[in-house]
């Protein structure tokens, strides 16, 4: 089925509770009165400096920078951006930076480049390290309140001692140090004296809770590393858990957007707000994680197929790395699209890898350029058509809102696609074969006259006439023909390599676990032939359809030849569920 007569993509059942929760808010006036003075500072500060703040909400993208962004990325930003913008709000860029031995600028760089291809643009660009002072004077305040204190077990010893589901936590021998001795390790801790893993300070809270994460969590660490942001300033690191809330609280987000395996640490971000003294209380609210079928959406697992070599790099147009998406020639549009159609839900799910296809297909349909080109090419000669050289008319796109054409040279010595030729045609074939007939899209009916071979039984040479008074438009020949194929000019086709692709992932087996169990290995092949001379002066982010074959996008040149990957075929064999 080709994509001018594929249906669109049916609408997804669209959830989003979150929305209603912001509603609610609102018309509560729940977070009432915010104000900003123009940069994240205590609320005490903004009331004295600040304006009440235009921005009816506040959310945040805060991605730690160890990583390129992937797909599923891209649900949470378009969330937090999406939200900001519907309400009247305004969207932090943060980045979680307190690991200082994963992190760089590389990554930085890789993720404002993301997000501005998806389309959005932030309001404040942040980094937690710019709290690090605020969140360590934070931490001296707990200390002073009997509510942390200086632990020597390791990392093993914590865990031995958390206890489990059933049963309570053990008190570390070290959880009734006097303040003044917190104080004093602590202190020495930031100066260096201490040894990465050496120490750490606990929040004391309960060892007997039933939420694990009260078990007197650790929320500060030694680590002798240098930090992309702060240099060599700190040898101390806030936790994930005790930095994330201090962030949210000094920057007014009202609704802390963040995935569901953080609605257990919730007790803990509402623990680290109240009794770090901040007036106004973030909400944070949970929502289920992008799950794509047969799609590695781990961090982890793509940096080992980076490291180990199984693709090219990050941007591998295999790999579901936004950047890897980009190259491939997915459009952020229809991205956003899919993000919207998934809706969001609080409870974990997967979504058909080919609802994103359809998604991607259904926006190419109407805005990607129909071009030809051939592939395994067979030459043929037109016998009676001449030297000369004419010009036939090609819509460029029969689904754009305006319809246009291009002139495409036509001459007495083309090429057609090896599938659109057979010697010994199947029952209903209605391309070219021996004694047949077959129109040239855009341009003429010829008639196939006779066949000349190679040594090995393969297709040399087609030679063929013309039908008099047959061109497309002004048609008089009076015959009717079935079959309707795509040609390039001899004369001034591109060389033309195409990449294919297929899942990185099979689908499971057997029980495996292990993702390279799974790995596919014919994930990438190869096609070469010619297109349109239009296609010389392709560039990314250039996509086009090639007719009857899938769609495509340009990525580079090698010497002459156009270098294309396919972002998705013409045919959609996704039903979606409404």
């Amino acid at each position: 089925m080709s994509s001018e007569t594929e249906a669109p993509v049916a609408e997804a059942q669209v959830t989003n509770f979150i929305r209603n929760i912001i509603d609610d808010d609102l018309a509560r006036g729940a977070n009432l009165p915010r104000f900003w003075c123009g940069h994240p500072a205590p609320y005490a500060e903004q009331l004295e400096k600040g304006e009440p703040d235009a921005a009816r909400i506040r959310t945040r993208f805060p991605p730690e920078p160890n990583g390129y962004l992937h797909i599923g990325h891209a649900k949470s930003i378009c969330l937090n951006f999406g939200l900001a913008r519907d309400y009247g709000g305004a969207c932090h860029m943060r980045f979680d930076d307190t690991n200082p031995v994963k992190e760089d600028e590389e990554y930085v760089n890789a993720i404002e480049e993301d997000i501005r291809w998806l389309g959005f643009e932030w309001d404040e660009k942040l980094f937690a390290s710019d709290y690090f002072d605020r969140m360590f004077e934070c931490a001296v305040g707990l200390i002073k309140k009997g509510l942390a204190y200086v632990c020597d077990l390791s990392a093993e010893q914590i865990r031995e001692t958390r206890g489990t589901l059933t049963s309570p936590g053990r008190n570390s021998p070290f959880r009734n140090r006097s303040v003044e001795e917190n104080l004093d390790l602590f202190m020495r801790m930031k100066a260096g004296e201490f040894a990465d893993g050496e120490k750490v300070l606990r929040a004391k809270i309960d060892m007997a809770s039933s939420n694990l994460n009260m078990r007197d969590p650790v929320i500060y660490r030694v680590v002798h590393a240098r930090h992309h942001n702060t240099g060599d300033k700190w040898c101390v690191y806030p936790m994930y858990d005790f930095a994330h809330p201090i962030e949210d609280a000094l920057e007014g987000i009202t609704h802390s957007v963040c995935t569901l395996e953080f609605e257990d640490h919730r007790p803990l971000y509402d623990w680290v707000v109240e009794n770090c003294g901040f007036e106004k209380r973030p909400r944070q609210i949970e929502f289920a994680r992008l799950n794509i079928t047969n799609t590695i959406m781990s961090k982890r697992f793509l940096k080992r197929l980076v490291d180990e070599k199984i693709v090219d790099g990050w941007d591998d147009p295999r790999m579901p790395t936004l950047c890897g998406m980009r190259r491939r020639g997915y459009p952020p549009e229809a991205i956003r699209d899919f993000c919207e159609r998934i809706g969001v839900a609080k409870s974990n799910s997967e979504v058909e890898s080919g609802y994103l296809d359809a998604c991607v297909r259904d926006f190419l349909n109407k805005n990607a350029d129909r071009v030809m080109a051939v592939f395994n090419p067979v030459k043929v000669v037109l016998t009676n058509f001449g030297k000369r050289t004419e010009f036939a008319e090609v819509e460029n796109n029969p689904n754009a809102e305006t319809i246009t054409t291009r002139k495409v040279s036509f001459s007495n010595e083309l090429y057609i696609d090896g599938s659109d030729f057979e010697s010994n045609p199947p029952p209903k074939y209605h391309r070219l074969k021996p004694d047949g007939y077959v129109r040239l899209k855009g341009a003429y009916i010829i008639h196939c006259d006779r066949v000349e071979y190679n040594s090995d039984g393969t297709v040399k040479t087609v030679f063929a006439s013309v039908v008099d008074n047959s061109r497309s438009g002004s048609d008089e020949s009076g015959m009717k023909v079935k079959g309707v194929i795509q040609w390039v000019n001899a004369a001034d086709c591109v060389p033309v390599k195409a990449y294919r692709f297929k899942s990185l992932l099979n689908p499971p087996e057997n029980g495996e676990t292990d993702f390279t169990e799974r790995l596919n290995r014919d994930s990438r092949t190869e096609i070469n032939g010619f297109g349109e001379s239009l296609l010389k002066d392709a560039k990314r982010p250039d996509r086009f359809q090639f007719m009857r074959i899938g769609y495509f996008a340009a990525d580079g040149k090698e010497g002459e030849t156009a270098v294309f990957n396919e972002i998705v075929g013409l045919k959609d064999s996704f039903n979606a569920k409404s």
